[in-house]
């Protein structure tokens, strides 16, 4: 009870944020496939939505990615967040739910794995100008049995016009959402993205992302295109 009354509270916090808003942005991605971590959601080229609204350091926010084919709707993602920006630290809390056809209700709160919603925690580190590395860690603290753990580093960098990323992430022991029994290199990627002038009044972002999961029981490359809108 306890736990159904947290995700309750989160969701206050949520609220309350988006009536006292500062800043909104939103957008939307689309891409050839959605791929998180290393892994393949619905095998489908997706549209990815998002709005977030901030007050001060705090931001809150939601995300979804929806599979352009029936096929891939067991694979639709609709996100919570909130992040609080301390500078070189973040932190903040994801609620992951997944409103697949004929899946978990949304007001499902169990904490036994088969429950509407996942928490993960996450703290992340930023490096100063002269090394804008990012590192990531998070736990699904929340329905999940094997409260996974998922340690991530980042560094951007440059190519003429073109902006690039790489990026390396290790689930740290056993999990059955990632599939590995140990600790194991999951994510290996390398992204590309620039701005495409259409018009003196509109250009569009554009990007490619190349990710490898190297994970023995996995094994799969991907070539992910997509642009912001």
């Amino acid at each position: 009870m306890r736990r159904v009354h947290f995700c309750l509270l989160f969701k206050t916090l949520l609220l309350v944020s988006v009536v006292q808003a500062q800043e909104i942005h939103l957008g939307a991605d689309v891409v050839s496939r959605y791929v998180w971590r290393g892994m393949d959601f619905g095998e489908s080229m997706s549209v990815q939505p998002g709005l977030s609204l901030s007050v001060g350091a705090l931001t809150v926010g939601t995300w979804a990615s929806y599979a352009l084919t029936a096929s891939g709707a067991g694979a639709n993602e609709h996100d919570l967040y909130l992040s609080l920006d301390l500078g070189a630290l973040s932190v903040g809390v994801t609620d992951y739910y997944f409103p697949a056809p004929n899946g978990a209700k949304f007001f499902d709160f169990d904490d036994d794995g088969q429950g509407a919603h996942y928490l993960e925690p996450f703290i992340q580190i930023r490096g100063p100008e002269t090394a804008p590395f990012t590192l990531h860690a998070s736990i699904f603290a929340y329905n999940d049995p094997d409260n996974t753990i998922y340690l991530e580093g980042q560094y951007p960098f440059t190519v003429g016009d073109v902006e690039m990323r790489l990026t390396v992430g290790v689930v740290a022991g056993q999990s059955a959402l990632y599939n590995t029994g140990d600790v194991t290199l999951v994510n290996l990627g390398l992204a590309a993205s620039r701005t495409i002038q259409i018009t003196e009044a509109f250009s569009l972002p554009v990007f490619v992302h190349y990710i490898l999961n190297p994970n023995p029981r996995v094994e799969r490359s991907y070539l992910v295109f997509g642009f912001s809108l």
